[in-house]
């Protein structure tokens, strides 16, 4: 159902692809927008258990495309690290493929913000306040990862 990378000497294994997905702070999701136009969106993100956490306005472009066709992908990529004595950039990036939908359980809500607090917010109490403020103002979406593939690129 998906497509094999087919420069597959740069492919990142699983474990190289989840590394990224936990330690990069910002993604891109692209879903099918509004007249079958991509719409593409930065986002903070958390990883976790095959499936990835976003925080949300309850409404707009973004939900409105979601409802309408939960098929979505996000990429990830980490900042490279320059090749010593030139300018050559090693970059590696990742994109998952899934299936979006909008948590609708309270207990998955507050586990996932909790999750998103963590890697964004340390402070616990600070966690723990930002969500009884917001927590009804705040949607959370889950992408359930159908497909994993990453790649380790030297830009020249």
């Amino acid at each position: 159902m998906f497509r094999e990378m087919r420069r597959f000497g740069q492919n990142l294994d699983v474990r190289e692809c989840e590394e990224l997905l936990h330690n990069e702070k910002r993604g891109v999701l692209a879903v099918l927008g509004d007249e079958g136009y991509p719409y593409a969106v930065p986002l903070n993100f958390v990883y976790d258990d095959s499936a990835l956490y976003f925080h949300s306005a309850r409404e707009g472009h973004k939900l409105d495309a979601i409802l309408a066709h939960d098929k979505a992908s996000f990429c990830v990529h980490d900042q490279g690290v320059l090749e010593e004595g030139s300018w050559w950039y090693h970059v590696r990036s990742v994109i998952a493929f899934g299936r979006i939908e909008r948590l609708q359980d309270e207990e998955q809500i507050v586990r996932a913000l909790h999750m998103l607090g963590h890697k964004y917010f340390p402070p616990e109490e600070d966690i723990d306040a930002d969500i009884a403020k917001n927590l009804r103002r705040v949607a959370v979406l889950r992408l359930s990862i159908e497909h994993l593939s990453g790649k380790h690129v030297r830009e020249n």
